[in-house]
């Protein structure tokens, strides 16, 4: 059976996945690494991949555009998935810089790249030209006390991060259909909340938001009501 490849396609309005597929052979069921690439003014990155992974990523963002043309480079928290080619991406983008939140910022990126980052405070708003990304403080959800989001409010995308992280190679680019039970069923083999007090409330923060899109780190982006669907994993958590 021939293994699956890393892809790019787009989901959203110059807005691109990246997907690196983990085969069967390699994790139990397959598993996916997604970055987002959105085309605009100045460029962003949302996710870097591993650093393993990372000649693999830049191949499919060079089917789009030059990486040296790279502006920002974007990450939910302090993970090897997350950000672990960081360092890769800014020697190839002179002009980039890393963009998180300040918590990630002052305990760790400051010291892990020699780039200043771009550190955000909640409800900032990041200008790439077209598109308005506010950044949403969420300490712990899943888990690590700098993690964040960032919300496109010109498109209605949340790029969610590990929420809704669903198994498989996540070989369809975009869905429409319930992703909440396979994230679930994850969820319970191999439970990566970290159950914070405030899960609830800081899931009623993303809801409010109305996001039309989510740009999911594992598995599918998915299109549809994300108010709902979030409520609908808020519940889930309380359980």
């Amino acid at each position: 059976m021939t293994e699956p490849l890393a892809s790019i396609q787009p989901v959203g309005q110059d807005i691109w996945r990246i997907s690196v597929p983990v085969p069967p052979s390699q994790f139990p069921g397959g598993f996916s690494f997604n970055q987002y690439l959105v085309v605009d003014e100045r460029p962003l990155l949302f996710h870097t991949g591993p650093k393993k992974l990372f000649g693999q990523v830049r191949e499919q963002i060079e089917k789009v555009l030059p990486v040296d043309q790279l502006r920002y480079i974007a990450f939910s928290h302090v993970e090897a998935d997350e950000c672990g080619a960081l360092p890769d991406f800014l020697a190839l983008a002179p002009q980039a810089r890393p963009v998180c939140g300040r918590v990630a910022a002052m305990v760790s990126i400051s010291d892990l790249v020699d780039v200043e980052p771009v550190a955000l405070d909640d409800g900032q708003v990041l200008d790439l030209g077209r598109h308005q990304l506010v950044w949403q403080d969420t300490p712990h959800l899943p888990h690590g006390w700098e993690c964040g989001y960032l919300f496109d409010r010109t498109t209605g995308t949340l790029f969610c991060g590990d929420l809704f992280t669903q198994p498989g190679t996540g070989d369809v680019a975009l869905v429409t259909h319930d992703i909440l039970g396979p994230s679930e069923a994850f969820r319970r083999e191999m439970d990566y909340f970290s159950h914070s007090r405030d899960a609830q409330t800081m899931v009623e923060k993303l809801a409010r938001l109305e996001p039309s899109l989510l740009a999911c780190m594992h598995g599918s982006a998915w299109k549809g009501d994300g108010a709902a669907l979030l409520r609908s994993l808020g519940t889930a958590l309380a359980h």
